[in-house]
């Protein structure tokens, strides 16, 4: 009955151990920031559109810089985000090469550590000597102690140790035969009857085979950052080439006599200049795995622990509240505050810490790093997303619906940005590049949903949207 019990208890516990490791591992996955998007066609459509309305916007315009400016979109809605996808891909299958390679070789590690103990072992008490009998012999002697049998000892023959109680019993061969019997079912049940000579064979056998393996990933790791290299110099020929046509464009602005053909020249080199930004090391880590998990393009970061702070005071021109316009405000573009100011434009900026409060990769560290690129007021604790414009205007910044370049642009909880939602609990937050004449903004944002840190798109609808100025 009691074997039952102990039986019964060990399965519940097991039964236990089994539920806790399905939660946890139930609850990792739930947290698991989503993929990347697969493009959809509605997006290949979107992107044919948006192409055909470019051409009709340089209708007249003379040919080679219109097919400079038709390069330099392609280079930003295909060619460079392509090149950015196979980079991180490759970067991702580097590093699982080098992480393969490096368990293999601790193994093999183990394995030589293993053969040094098991050598010490053999020098010291013979290749012959039995160890699984001694070690399950043993866990007998042990098994006497704290137990109901070491009760027995003391009562019974005032013992106070097994030795004695075995001496004064004079059962020494009854628990040899005990220790025999339960050496042999470890032996069988575990299978640890191979001798010293056997397991030293076996061991060595395994470090053999572990070191070839080792070498072959290793070698393939190697491979794969080589090859990891090469897609990220050619992503970054791209960037260059961007750059270069950019340049290009901008010097032959001057020859395009209609504002459609000025608009779309516009909106392409803003655009290339976002894509600039999107470097390894601007802003933080490129590391697409870094950040809380969020929805697909971006999300409000978790907000830090600190309180943002509070009171600021006024002095803006065209008011702080929901109204006030952006037109006729009186600062560009970049602006006058230099970066961490913890005071400008007759207010508190609320910038304390710097950026440091900030998640890695997430929306509200990029709208951070970007205002303070411009020269523009931003603060360290400015909370989720779809907190800022409220933040904003307690610290007395300029908050309104009209966008205006520089502009921290804030999207609700769960409001529609493009094709896709504001995270549900975070919100969002962008900064505004253009404001294009039909109203639409051209914007930067971070997010850990998105390929590349910065992204951009463009958004439709601006008045719906919250503006956190200066």
């Amino acid at each position: 009955m009691k074997r039952a019990k102990r039986i019964d208890t060990a399965l519940g516990l097991v039964l236990s151990l089994s539920t806790l490791v399905g939660t946890l591992a139930f609850g990792y996955v739930n947290q698991v920031p989503q993929a990347q998007a697969a493009p959809t066609w509605y997006d290949l459509q979107q992107k044919v559109r948006n192409n055909e309305a470019l051409k009709s916007q340089l209708a007249g315009v003379n040919e080679d810089l219109a097919n400079q400016i038709l390069s330099l979109n392609d280079l930003n809605s295909n060619q460079i985000p392509a090149a950015q996808k196979e980079a991180q891909d490759a970067q991702q299958n580097a590093e699982q090469a080098n992480s393969l390679a490096q368990a293999t070789n601790d193994r093999l590690e183990a394995a030589r550590r293993d053969k040094a103990d098991l050598e010490k072992k053999i020098k010291q008490t013979g290749i012959d000597y039995d160890d699984a009998k001694d070690g399950v012999a043993q866990m007998a002697r042990k098994g006497f102690h704290g137990s109901d049998a070491s009760q027995v000892m003391d009562i019974v023959t005032k013992s106070s140790s097994t030795q004695d109680f075995v001496d004064k019993m004079q059962s020494d061969a009854a628990v040899t035969r005990s220790e025999t019997n339960a050496a042999n079912d470890a032996a069988n049940a575990l299978n640890s009857s191979m001798n010293r000579k056997e397991r030293l064979e076996a061991i060595e056998k395994q470090i053999t085979s572990l070191k070839a393996k080792a070498d072959q990933q290793a070698a393939e790791a190697q491979q794969a950052a080589a090859q990891a290299q090469a897609k990220q110099d050619s992503l970054q020929a791209l960037r260059d080439q961007g750059a270069q046509v950019r340049a290009e464009l901008e010097s032959q602005k001057g020859m395009l006599t209609t504002q459609a053909a000025r608009e779309a020249a516009d909106i392409v080199a803003t655009q290339s200049m976002i894509q600039s930004l999107n470097q390894p090391g601007i802003g933080g880590s490129a590391n697409p795995s870094a950040g809380g998990a969020q929805q697909i393009g971006g999300g409000g970061a978790r907000p830090p622990a600190a309180t943002p702070p509070s009171g600021g005071g006024g002095g803006n021109a065209g008011g702080n509240g929901g109204g006030g316009w952006a037109s006729g405000m009186n600062y560009a573009v970049p602006g006058n505050c230099p970066a961490g100011s913890g005071y400008c434009y007759g207010h508190s900026t609320g910038n304390t810490v710097g950026g440091s409060a900030y998640d890695d990769r997430q929306c509200t560290l990029w709208a951070y790093i970007r205002r303070s690129q411009l020269s523009l007021p931003v603060g360290s604790y400015m909370g989720h997303g779809f907190q800022w414009a409220n933040t904003g205007r307690k610290l007395g910044y300029l908050v309104n619906n009209i966008p205006h370049k520089g502009a921290v642009m804030v999207f609700a909880r769960g409001q529609r940005v493009g094709n896709w939602n504001a995270d549900w609990t975070y919100g969002h937050v962008a900064i505004v590049e253009r404001v294009n004449a039909d109203g639409s903004v051209e914007i930067s944002e971070g997010g850990t949903g998105f390929a590349s840190f910065p992204a951009s798109e463009t958004v439709y609808g601006s008045s719906n949207y919250q503006y956190v100025h200066y």
